[in-house]
């Protein structure tokens, strides 16, 4: 199997260390837009942490203090030769939407367009105090294609969605929080830091347990009530018949720390 750091390319930053994954996008002079080349090696990454059991959870910032991420590369666009091969590209968004793992979005600046869908898919956001966040498609005569539209709405409401998908215009990282579409805003010397500490100690549970708990999210906001409660409780039980979760319980009835090893 292909070390997931060897993945790493001029553009993206890929690092392993305490079972957090970090990835970095690298293009700061512009804004770190994404091209096609960027999106094949997220894909691959993707693949490649689902695969490899020293990743627990994923840290996605952007390089330099100017932007997380501005979205496609616009230039790259008219490289499409039709609407049909624009349709099926393959696309830096769903590449991170397969990781089971656990994301944390670290937003040092700019998430602009396909830059705030990639924070979107995330699990968990932060952001640096001077973030600016915005779905500028509009602007230019489009919509996102990402899940723009379904991420924002969950995360900050139908209003507050439609306020930013047709307009364009930014919010900062202060009304991004109190929307909900990010949970933390830290002055920017802390947020790497901030998310480090949040990867450590999703990172020590077990992590079976941690990716189950994804896969239910997920299912609350994409299942009926009923069937979601079902689902959460077939997840529950795979959980349940796990060796971490012995591990736990003999932890809980020795008085000690327990060791998981994600079996």
């Amino acid at each position: 199997m292909t070390r997931i750091t060897e993945l790493a390319t001029e553009q993206i930053g890929v690092e392993l260390a305490d079972h957090t994954l970090t990835i970095t996008l690298q293009r700061p002079e512009k804004l770190n837009a994404v091209t096609p080349e960027m999106s094949y090696a997220l894909e691959a990454i993707a693949h490649a942490a689902n695969d490899d059991p020293e990743v627990r959870v994923v840290i996605l910032t952007g390089a330099g203090e100017r932007a997380f991420c501005a979205g496609s590369d616009i230039r790259s666009l008219d490289a499409y030769a039709t609407p049909w091969e624009f349709r099926n590209r393959t696309d830096y968004c769903d590449a991170l939407h397969q990781l089971r793992k656990p994301i944390i979005a670290a937003i040092n600046g700019y998430a602009l367009g396909g830059g705030l869908e990639t924070a979107l898919i995330c699990d968990i956001r932060i952001a640096a105090e001077t973030a600016q966040l915005a779905a500028p498609e509009v602007k230019l005569g489009w919509i996102g294609g990402g899940g723009m539209s379904a991420f924002l709405a969950a995360a900050a409401g139908p209003s507050n969605a439609a306020i930013m998908t047709m307009t364009g215009d930014m919010i900062d990282a202060e009304t991004a929080q109190r929307w909900g579409i990010v949970s933390e805003v830290v002055a920017g010397d802390r947020l790497i830091p901030r998310a480090r500490e949040l990867a450590a100690i999703i990172a020590s549970r077990p992590p079976i347990a941690v990716e189950t708990a994804k896969a239910n999210i997920r299912a609350a906001y994409n299942l009926p009530q009923e069937q979601a409660v079902a689902y959460e409780r077939d997840l529950q039980t795979v959980a349940f018949a796990t060796e971490d979760a012995a591990e736990g319980r003999r932890a809980f009835a020795e008085r000690r720390n327990a060791t998981f090893t994600g079996r």
